[in-house]
């Protein structure tokens, strides 16, 4: 009885300290892949890396990890040299492998997803308009609504208006809609579907060109393409997938 008591002591003994030594070793890669991905994507700020599974260490032993999981921060996109905040940027990447030397390492598989608020994607809007939900029946078209005081949203776009069309824009609102879609896996364009009368000659034209621009986002891992955007009553919702993703620095 007393030898089956000392074994059993040590195996608890020898087990709590391969599990203390199991969850040491997954902090530190945890904080390895995160400084990695951090020098490959660019970022401003260390992601969040969650590695899942147990034991961690025999995942090291066969050189492969089954589930990545990322959060990331510092991901922007630019339109016409304005940045535009990305946030709730997440990543899980499957099957990642890496070499003997835990230099490289590479996902088989990823999904990743996104979402940029309409107060973030106002910033990208001529000064004066604002960009929210469009209703229903719109979103469920891709559509976002952008609007505005239309003297305000005219003087933002950089169109002058003559002193006898002043008065028409008194009190008035530019209501325009917008259908958002993807291209290039990077990029969000969003284009005016349609445009109110603005009352000033040769105004339309310049306006369209205000209100219809592309979103190229930065930042995401470079083998994620995003196949997906869906308008929502928050803003614009993003998803993505990837195959042979690297994670080397």
């Amino acid at each position: 009885m007393r030898v089956l008591r000392t074994l059993l002591i040590l195996v608890v003994l020898f087990g709590g300290l391969f599990i203390a030594a199991d969850r040491v070793a997954l902090y530190f890669a945890e904080d390895q892949v995160a400084s990695r991905i951090k020098a490959s994507q660019g970022l401003t700020s260390d992601p969040e890396v969650t590695i899942k599974g147990f034991p961690f260490l025999t995942q090291v032993a066969r050189t492969t990890l089954d589930d990545v999981e990322i959060s990331l921060d510092g991901v922007s996109a630019s339109a016409g040299g304005e940045a535009v905040r990305v946030t709730e940027v997440r990543a899980e990447l499957k099957d990642v492998t890496f070499d003997s030397t835990f230099s490289k390492a590479t996902a088989g598989s990823a999904t990743g997803s996104a979402r940029i608020s309409y107060a973030d994607l106002t910033a990208s809007a001529p000064k004066g308009a604002t960009v929210g939900y469009a209703g229903t029946e719109r979103a469920a078209e891709n559509q976002v609504k952008l609007s505005g005081p239309m003297g305000e949203v005219l003087a933002g776009a950089g169109i002058s208006v003559p002193g006898p069309f002043k008065a028409l824009l008194d009190g008035k609102t530019l209501t325009a809609y917008s259908t958002v879609s993807l291209v290039d896996g990077d990029t969000v364009r969003l284009r005016a579907a349609s445009l109110p009368t603005l009352y000033v000659p040769g105004a339309e034209e310049r306006m369209r060109k205000a209100v219809d621009y592309d979103l190229k986002i930065d930042g995401l891992p470079s083998s994620i393409q995003l196949d997906k955007v869906t308008t929502t009553d928050t803003g614009l919702s993003f998803a993505g997938t990837g195959t042979d993703v690297s994670l080397s620095g």
